[in-house]
């Protein structure tokens, strides 16, 4: 049986076990999909232990991104552009790194969420491995304003610096700012911090939501719920990060196993299973 696995710290939330076991039973792949808990410093010798074993490959989560990028020899074209990986495929030829959070985002937002990214005002929360693997898919999406916003100006400026010639093809305007000031009446504002996983306040101020936007955070379950509240209260629509993380794991699924399973009856399956809105 081929084993895959999520590597990262802390994982024992993770809910990827149960999407890839339902993905799986759903499409008569013959996999066993596990947990990898990779010490701060042992992340590259607890993959390497696992491809060692027979590991076909891994989904990446926090805060090792970066990490799995640098491991592997073969990249696709958006992870070469993010610069990080949430997706390790022990080839034979080299390992091979991608990164699907930017696809599964997009999905999420313009399918099942039903908001489309074309003309948009987008804000984008964070300049991290998270914000990294969606800020060039989102510029895909065509918004007419996309701003990146983080505590570090510098860091929010390299990363919107290998992005703009893609932006500039796309005749999207990309800016950064400074969380404290990051304008105001966006129709989408996506949360890639680490200030919900942390349990630390939404770090911007409200009135960067204009009514009735989508504000979107990129956590799930209990760790999002203060977003989600802070968003209603503003007259916004709240939503996790459990349609994105569905989404992107189809997406890493046909990386690995050339299928692509449908994901309404998982998302809907885990929803019912965590009580998520």
């Amino acid at each position: 049986m081929d084993r895959y696995a999520v590597a990262g710290n802390p994982v024992e939330h993770s809910q990827s076990p149960v999407i890839h076991a339902m993905f799986a039973q759903a499409t008569g792949e013959d996999l066993r999909y596990e947990r990898l808990l990779c010490p701060m410093d042992g992340f590259a010798d607890t993959v390497r232990r696992f491809a060692g074993e027979g590991g076909r490959g891994c989904n990446v989560t926090v805060p090792f991104k970066f990490d799995a990028f640098g491991l592997a020899a073969r990249h696709s074209e958006r992870a070469a552009l993010a610069q990080a990986a949430n997706l390790l495929r022990f080839d034979a030829e080299g390992w091979y790194g991608d990164n699907t959070d930017g696809a599964g985002l997009l999905r999420d937002i313009q399918h099942n969420a039903g908001v489309p990214l074309a003309g948009a005002a987008v804000l984008l929360i964070g300049a991290g491995g998270a914000a990294a693997g969606v800020l060039g898919p989102l510029i895909e999406g065509r918004p007419a304003r996309l701003v990146v916003a983080n505590r570090t100006l510098d860091k929010a400026h390299a990363l919107l610096q290998r992005h703009r010639a893609l932006a500039h093809a796309r005749g999207v305007a990309l800016d950064a700012a400074e969380l404290h000031n990051a304008g105001t009446g966006y129709d989408l504002v996506i949360n890639a911090s680490a200030s919900s996983l942390s349990g630390a306040g939404v770090p911007v101020d409200a009135s960067v939501l204009r009514p009735g936007a989508l504000a979107l955070d990129m956590m799930y379950g209990p760790s999002a719920q203060g977003f989600l509240d802070w968003a209603s209260a503003h007259g916004a629509a709240g939503r996790d990060g459990l349609g994105m993380l569905v989404e992107q794991a189809a997406e890493a699924f046909f990386v690995w196993r050339g299928v692509r399973p449908d994901t309404a009856p998982v998302l809907a399956a885990l929803r019912q299973r965590l009580g998520a809105a």
